[in-house]
């Protein structure tokens, strides 16, 4: 995993964030952010498509945004993600997830 080079950055119409999910944890929370950029969450939830249901209700609460909002673009049978979040920058969406920082 030390080659992955995941930033937030501005997409046509949002921000794309990679994510690195921690499972079976006990409480939903931004733990940190990786040297690669992407953002380490752990999640209570144990499977795939729970963590991705999940995930993204997490998300939306922390970033301020519709559910709707956010997709998983990649990696959604895996630990590490890429997810669009529609009509956010990302510099507004670094900040968001920087203020639940654990």
């Amino acid at each position: 995993m030390a080659d992955r080079k995941y930033h937030l950055h501005n997409g046509q119409k949002g921000a794309a964030l990679a994510v690195r999910i921690t499972p079976r944890a006990s409480s939903n929370q931004v733990v940190e952010i990786l040297h690669d950029g992407s953002i380490r969450i752990r999640l209570t939830a144990g499977s795939g498509d729970e963590i991705n249901s999940v995930l993204k209700a997490y998300l939306a609460q922390v970033l301020d945004v519709s559910e709707k909002a956010i997709e998983i673009v990649a990696g959604e049978s895996g630990r590490d993600k890429l997810v669009s979040v529609l009509d956010l920058d990302s510099e507004t969406a670094h900040q968001k997830v920087l203020q639940h920082l654990a």
